[in-house]
């Protein structure tokens, strides 16, 4: 099963995170298939950036997010509170087009 988690950086008692797509096999911080962003939680304000379109497509081939990375999804509204995908901002608004 493939999964999206969290893969430690950083220096002792200052740890970043790279969120990271990897066989649920593998190690945390072992081999991985593609980085989708990073989070540093020491930096204020906390700093998160995630690569919104690759994470929505992992989650739609069928990668599981662990617990902490669903939980930074729910913060920028990529899953809703149950856990589900949510629908793009552009799918959200349909444009209208004169004919």
């Amino acid at each position: 099963m493939v999964k999206i988690r969290l893969r430690r950086t950083g220096k002792t008692k200052q740890p970043s995170y790279r969120l990271v797509v990897a066989d649920s096999r593998s190690p945390r911080d072992g081999k991985f298939i593609e980085i989708i962003g990073h989070y540093n939680p020491i930096r204020q304000p906390k700093v998160l950036e995630i690569k919104e379109d690759r994470a929505r497509y992992w989650l739609s081939v069928g990668a599981q997010p662990s617990d902490a990375v669903a939980h930074l999804f729910k913060q920028i509204n990529i899953l809703d509170e149950h856990g589900k995908l949510l629908p793009t901002a552009e799918a959200s608004s349909p444009e209208e087009v004169s004919t």
